[in-house]
């Protein structure tokens, strides 16, 4: 922001009455919530390294579906992470303040025209990503279903399934509820 900018923009604040000047303030008590999530980010970061080390270390111990499996869950952590980048970079953007990235080489593409509508159809795609990773691990473990060691019962697949099948509604609800809402397009 030059400096003309942003003694516009404090005039342009100064100006407000106390109330609406308290309110459209009262944004930068989400950054503490944005601060936390990056510690979750970490958190996440120290999760796939301690995952993948094991891996490795033991790689010559597992076979392929156990493999498949931790590589699974390495995807899910990722993604995970996506959602949350998505969530911290966009939610930033779109609540509290201007990240001023435009002219940043590394700037997400998706950003450039990130609002609240974009940003929940992008984390309703992401739940629905990650929820897949869930469902396609429990697909892999189903072979053991019935036994007495198993970790998943046929009720617990089927309510997996079920729930995957609700959040794809729901993003399509969100995605057709979004299209609705928007202003029709001018042909020219």
């Amino acid at each position: 922001m030059t400096s003309d900018a942003a003694s516009a923009h404090h005039r342009d604040t100064r100006s407000l009455r106390p109330i609406p000047r308290l309110i459209f303030a009262s944004r930068w008590l989400q950054l503490p919530l944005y601060l936390g999530l990056i510690v979750a980010q970490m958190v996440y970061v120290f999760l796939f390294l301690k995952e993948l080390v094991h891996l490795v270390s033991h790689s010559n111990d597992v076979n392929e579906q156990q493999a498949m499996l931790v590589v699974l869950g390495l995807i899910d952590v990722v993604m995970i992470s996506n959602l949350l980048i998505m969530v911290i970079v966009g939610g930033y953007e779109t609540f509290v303040s201007r990240m001023e990235l435009n002219k940043h080489p590394d700037q997400p593409e998706w950003l450039s025209h990130v609002n609240a509508s974009v940003l929940k159809i992008k984390l309703a795609m992401a739940i629905i990503g990650i929820s897949s990773i869930h469902l396609l691990r429990t697909f892999i473990e189903a072979g053991s279903l019935g036994r007495p060691d198993s970790s998943y019962t046929e009720a617990g697949v089927m309510w997996q399934a079920i729930i995957h099948g609700l959040f794809i509604v729901s993003a399509v609800g969100i995605a057709v509820v979004d299209k609705l809402s928007q202003p029709p397009a001018k042909h020219h």
